[in-house]
């Protein structure tokens, strides 16, 4: 499916990888594209996603509508982030199959995977285990976009794919303390400690979990390349193919924010998931995704992002 002159429906495409996907289809010359917002369209309430794609009409559905956060807003929020993701999820594909939609790119998360899947993490491992606890009820809501695409392939012929990132990082990424992932909590407490003159920052768990990160705007080329190039069952990785600990990267957002300060390591709160690191040839192979963001490079850009949009914010004296 090529996306020049299609008309797209992208759920979430306000939101943050969103906002960068539509950008990558607006570059590729898109008929149209529907961006869905929340307030308009509730995807939890089935009656939303049938309304949703009568006005929208489209030819591909890119599903990026999702409730997250970090660590600590998934231990809070369990229930919730289970039921409306799998809520969205579930009554989306159906009303999809109902309107005829010609091809839906459902993206997952690298929280699908087990806890203790070997490294790198490859696809085929999906299904060796219950993911790491913390997270699971997103997770495994989540995964069941993966069930629902190829049992609606399978029966009704639905060209139904699903993707995998790994955590995503960039400019316009969610920096409120109480749902953002690992690396804008870092960047806003190095730039909270600068500002207030403070000598020390806390960072959660030991350090020494690794996670593996991708540039958002390469996760939208990504997922733009498996929307036009792939149609098969199986799930896809998309990632940087590298790891970094937990402490490293504190260490590393610090120095290029220019913080000196103590860094104290809070041993009581979860590390989560001990190491993530993925597999990715199979993007590679089957329509040519290769992240191309170097990581200092990226996080310096997303860095510069933040202390622009907080001088926007600062009044004038």
């Amino acid at each position: 499916m090529q996306i020049s002159g299609r008309r797209i429906l992208v759920t979430g495409g306000s939101g943050f990888l969103g906002s960068h996907v539509v950008e990558a289809l607006r570059a590729l010359g898109a008929g149209s594209i529907f961006v869905a917002r929340k307030r308009d369209f509730d995807l939890v309430e089935r009656e939303a996603c049938r309304r949703l794609l009568a006005v929208a009409r489209p030819d591909l559905v890119i599903h990026l509508a999702a409730r997250v956060g970090g660590i600590g807003a998934n231990r809070e929020n369990p229930g919730s982030f289970f039921f409306e993701n799998l809520m969205m999820g579930v009554q989306l594909l159906e009303e999809c199959r109902l309107a005829g939609v010609a091809k839906v790119v459902t993206v997952g998360t690298i929280c699908a995977y087990p806890k203790l899947t070997p490294v790198p993490f490859r696809e085929d491992d999906l299904w060796g285990g219950y993911p790491e606890e913390t997270n699971a009820a997103y997770g495994l809501a989540k995964k069941m976009l993966l069930v629902q695409g190829q049992a609606y392939r399978q029966q009704y012929g639905m060209n139904a794919i699903h993707l995998l990132p790994v955590n995503l990082y960039g400019p316009h990424d969610n920096f409120d303390p109480q749902s953002s992932h690992v690396i804008p909590a870092l960047i806003k407490k190095c730039q909270d400690a600068l500002d207030a003159g403070a000598g020390q920052i806390e960072a959660w768990g030991t350090g020494k979990a690794s996670r593996e990160f991708l540039y958002v705007d390469d996760a939208a080329e990504g997922i733009c390349l498996a929307a036009e190039r792939y149609d098969g069952s199986e799930p896809v990785n998309l990632g940087a193919g590298f790891e970094i600990t937990i402490r490293a990267l504190t260490e590393l957002i610090a120095e290029l924010m220019g913080f000196a300060g103590r860094i104290l390591w809070d041993p009581n709160q979860p590390d989560g998931q001990p190491r993530r690191c993925l597999d990715t040839s199979r993007a590679e192979r089957l329509f040519g995704f290769r992240a191309r963001t170097p990581f200092e490079e990226g996080l310096q850009r997303t860095i510069a992002w933040y202390r622009s949009e907080l001088s926007s914010k600062t009044p004038a004296r």
